[in-house]
């Protein structure tokens, strides 16, 4: 069994006239990480590793959801090619993975989890919001052999936020 959990970076910032993979969150997608941290922990594996894209946004996110996991921040694993927008590439890291990992969180960028969930998973999502948790069960021990997966459980910030 390949448990994966796909975290879309947290809200970002367009305030600064920065490169793309320079940009920082903002203080309602900080809010919004902690928020989804807290509240998955009673849904991770026993043990996994943290994959995230080198860029400003995502790093900060999966710092955040560390924090909240206990998860030690200097085991968290920057993937340069996890910096892409499209499933493929995703979908070529993820299946790359070395099989002594049952269970991946890996940190990343829109269109590429949004459509990756829908190729992959058992349950049609429109859009992975930003902090957006979704968690996937392979029934394979080979990454490389994933497919059919079985979506396990989403957590998105709307609606855990009380109104």
């Amino acid at each position: 069994m390949k448990n994966l959990i796909l975290i879309r970076h947290a809200k970002s910032s367009w305030e600064a006239p920065l490169k793309d993979i320079d940009r920082p969150l903002e203080q309602r997608g900080i809010i919004d990480a902690h928020l989804v941290a807290v509240n998955c922990a009673n849904f991770l594996p026993s043990t996994y590793v943290i994959w995230t894209s080198p860029a400003k946004r995502t790093l900060e996110t999966s710092l955040i959801f560390a924090q909240n996991i206990l998860y030690p921040i200097e085991s968290i694993i920057i993937k340069e090619e996890l910096y892409t927008f499209d499933e493929n590439q995703l979908e070529k890291v993820i299946k790359s993975c070395n099989n002594i990992f049952e269970s991946v969180i890996l940190f990343g960028h829109n269109g590429a989890i949004t459509n990756f969930v829908n190729k992959f998973g058992d349950i049609f999502i429109d859009n992975v919001p930003t902090s957006g948790f979704v968690s996937i069960e392979f029934d394979t021990d080979s990454w490389e052999k994933i497919k059919n997966g079985k979506i396990k459980k989403t957590i998105f910030p709307k609606k855990l936020i009380k109104s």
